[in-house]
């Protein structure tokens, strides 16, 4: 092949260099001497060009994916897990003393424990609050858990957890800091495929610029790399590592024709592909007139390519006819996949007679499902009355859950009912309207003190500027002796969290205050056991089960007691404040 050619006259000029270099060499004044000073010299420039030469193969076995193809022989692959299993790789973000934590948080943790909470929680749709502490759990550099679960395990468990948070500039950084981690490849491709479904091609590419020479180990991360290379005209080192494939047993004719064809190397290639994102892209990019059709089958992926490339049919061209396609694009709605706007753009293109409408709850059940819901939109839109509204948007709620798409009626639903003045809805439908309007999450802003109750006073200052400790026990007993003056004071469990959490820190409490209150925690007997062996990371994984899919915010009061209590003994403040700040101040 050409390309061979061009490494083969690369590989005859380096031997050219050595042979001029040899002959300067011969021609230099010997010094007789120092003969054996000369040998040595020329011993150790021989071993540098034997360690220079195994040190370039290394680097094109890395760059080039040389030891981890699909025809690998099983010596080289137990080889590989076995160097797994030895290798002390830490693969995360943080470091341990940004959150009190060590580098061996996980070695008193039991791995058939950690698999379990990891199977429920990657089973829940986590609050931004639990997936920000599993995230400090996961992407800590610490020794991964030794006990009854491999490094390979866990190491998927820290790729799961990127790929469920779905935070592209986190599983950016974390390629870039992480290039030898053993899941590189599906996170370079989870990235790539998530802004090249956008239609995003310089955002999927701008990866391979910044990891630079990054080990590539499967063929469709290979096939990013060449394809991003040629888009961004760099044909001759694109092509060096297509041929090196080629040479390692890569075959993939329909990659092949759509990439010479962008270079100019091949005739019009017409075949279309939905075999990958990549290749569905390059089907678009290459063939003239490119038309494809997705089906209840196509991925989202390429659902979301279609939509962003401005690929999918316009709604204003659909045959009101076509029941199949309609239901397609209602089930890629709920899927997520489809626009909801367009959905209910279509829904009003059908066509009604008066009588139909003025009696739509008693004549929907006569038509086709699609029909139905069309009919009961059309109807909900023109009607004033917001209980009969409600009302009707129940009944459409209902119609998309009959036929399990109801995430299709989701931001739509929502948008009718902030329309609608809530102190006006009644009592029966009232949890409907709760249950269906999203609410805005509302913005943090500054803490308002309110120095007659503990837990909202200006002792909070210390959980954000730690002040010196003296000066907090003064403004503590001070700001006690006040309040409790008034002998109805009742200390709740939110004071109690915040006075205990002083005194874990030295802040020492007057007796005649702290005898004021108990505390009401019962720490179970297993939880307790590993606070005392400073089992940190086990003990964090579970903090982030009890939270799931709740707001800290939401979290009763003794569950919130819990929590931090169990964070003062284990001596993990900094999460312990951001938890403080959040669910105890007034905020304005």
């Amino acid at each position: 092949m050409k390309i061979s050619k061009l490494l083969n006259k690369k590989r005859l000029l380096s031997i050219l260099f050595f042979v001029f270099i040899s002959n300067s060499m011969a021609n230099e004044p010997v010094d007789i001497w120092n003969i054996d000073k000369n040998k040595e010299e020329t011993d150790q420039i021989s071993e540098n060009v034997l360690l220079d030469e195994e040190k370039i193969t290394e680097e094109n076995i890395s760059v080039y994916n040389l030891n981890n193809q699909k025809n690998e022989n099983s010596q080289n692959k137990v080889f590989s897990e076995s160097n797994l299993e030895n290798n002390l790789s830490l693969f995360g973000l943080y470091d341990p003393d940004k959150n009190n934590l060590t580098i061996d948080m996980w070695n008193e943790s039991n791995g058939e424990e950690i698999k379990k909470i990891f199977r429920k929680i990657f089973s829940q749709e986590l609050s931004s609050d639990a997936l920000d502490i599993l995230e400090i759990a996961l992407l800590t550099n610490s020794n991964t858990p030794i006990k009854n679960i491999t490094k390979k395990e866990f190491y998927n468990f820290q790729k799961n957890f990127l790929i469920k948070n779905n935070n592209m500039e986190l599983i950016k950084s974390f390629i870039e800091n992480n290039q030898n981690f053993y899941f590189i490849d599906e996170l370079i491709n989870y990235y790539a495929n998530y802004y090249l479904a956008e239609a995003n091609l310089e955002k999927s590419c701008e990866l391979f610029d910044t990891i630079g020479e990054v080990t590539l180990n499967n063929d469709y991360s290979s096939k990013l790399k060449i394809y991003c290379l040629i888009n961004a005209n760099k044909i001759d080192q694109a092509l060096l590592i297509f041929d090196l494939k080629k040479e390692l047993g890569f075959n993939d004719n329909f990659f092949e024709k759509k990439i010479f064809k962008l270079i100019g190397f091949e005739d019009e290639s017409n075949q279309i592909s939905d075999k990958s994102l990549l290749d569905l892209h390059l089907s678009h990019r290459v063939v003239e007139n490119f038309k494809y059709i997705p089906s209840d089958k196509t991925s989202k992926d390429i659902w979301k390519y279609l939509a962003s490339a401005n690929l999918l049919e316009k709604v204003e061209n659909i045959d009101l006819e076509d029941i199949e396609k309609i239901n397609l694009i209602e089930k890629a709605v709920h899927n997520g996949n489809y626009s909801e706007y367009d959905l209910f753009s279509l829904y009003t293109r059908f066509q009604f007679n008066f009588n139909q409408l003025l009696s739509a709850k008693e004549n929907y059940k006569t038509l086709d499902n699609s029909s139905q819901r069309a009919l009961i939109y059309q109807k909900m839109l023109l009607t004033i009355d917001p209980t009969e509204k409600l009302r009707l948007a129940r009944l459409l709620k209902n119609l998309f859950e009959a036929d399990e798409i109801g995430d299709a009626f989701y931001t739509e639903l929502s948008k009718i009912l902030s329309s609608v003045d809530d102190t006006k809805i009644s009592a029966d439908l009232a949890t409907f309207y709760n249950e269906n309007i999203i609410n805005e999450e509302v913005e943090i802003k500054k803490i308002k003190f309110n120095n007659k109750i503990i837990h909202q006073s200006k002792l909070l200052n210390y959980f954000v500027e730690k002040n010196d400790i003296s000066k907090v026990e003064k403004e503590t007993n001070d700001l006690l002796k006040n309040i409790l003056k008034d002998k109805k004071y009742i200390i709740t469990t939110n004071d109690e969290i915040l006075l205990e959490s002083l005194k874990y820190d030295g802040v020492k409490i007057l007796k005649k205050y702290s005898d004021k209150y108990k505390s009401t925690v019962n720490i179970p007997p297993d939880i307790q056991s590993k606070i005392n062996n400073r089992d940190l990371g086990l003990i964090l994984l579970r903090i982030v089960e009890i939270i799931g899919e709740d707001k800290l915010e939401k979290l009763g009061s003794e569950t919130l007691n819990f929590i931090l209590i169990t964070l003062n003994q284990l001596d993990l403040d900094t999460i312990r404040n951001k938890i403080i700040l959040k669910t105890l101040p007034i905020r304005v």
